[in-house]
């Protein structure tokens, strides 16, 4: 699967593709596997997952990483399809493994890609929910490619003051908020980036971090 997604991030004057297609990073069978976590990743489906969340009840991820631990609270009742899919693909180990293969720290890092390219999803996409808090540092929204029903397994966690950037075109599905573990996300932001010889952004890691686990808690009745 290929998707892109092209914003505008205000003030670095350029375009910035979250998702985009032959970025040039290294392959998925890379450092991440000396890691040797248990990983659902090679895992494809033919269609996104039925419903099967309680949008009533109240569902955090633990996001375990190489540089250290953050939480996530899920906004379960506001985007119910993407709390959804991320909870079934976490199940299933499938951000096990996976690079945080594109960092630019005023405006965000990205992930959730099987083949850490850019390239890679589920196998499936899925139609998008209208945001409902606005983009800002903390944020983790839902990479597509350009229209709301290209989603697919590729987020975004905003990480700086450019990520108000993309208020003019909310088009991508929030998935939740950083709530703890703060300064593990600015550690991931304030990696050592390069150039990225396709695309010529200086966004791709020089010492890329890794998703080692993400485990979901889920309360209330």
């Amino acid at each position: 699967m290929t998707t892109r997604l092209m914003v505008l991030a205000a003030g670095l004057g350029l375009s910035v593709s979250l998702v985009c297609a032959g970025c040039g990073q290294q392959p998925g069978e890379s450092a991440a596997h000396a890691q040797k976590v248990t990983s659902g990743r090679n895992l494809r489906w033919s269609s996104a997952p039925k419903m099967f969340i309680n949008p009533h009840k109240s569902y955090t991820a633990t996001v375990k990483t190489t540089a250290g631990t953050f939480i996530m609270t899920l906004f379960a009742q506001q985007d119910p399809r993407a709390v959804n899919n991320f909870v079934f693909l976490a199940n299933h180990e499938f951000f096990n493994g996976d690079e945080i293969f594109r960092v630019i720290k005023p405006f965000m890092f990205q992930t959730g890609d099987p083949l850490n390219n850019g390239k890679g999803g589920p196998g499936y996409e899925w139609q998008g929910e209208t945001p409902t808090f606005p983009y800002q540092p903390g944020i983790v929204a839902m990479a597509n490619a350009g229209s709301t029903n290209t989603n697919g397994s590729q987020f975004f966690v905003c990480t700086g003051s450019e990520s108000t950037s993309l208020n003019q075109n909310p088009i991508y599905t929030e998935l939740g908020r950083v709530t703890k573990g703060w300064s593990v996300v600015q550690k991931i932001a304030g990696g050592q980036v390069k150039t990225n010889p396709e695309t010529k952004e200086h966004s791709l890691p020089v010492h890329p971090y890794y998703i080692t686990s993400v485990v979901i808690s889920e309360s209330g009745s």
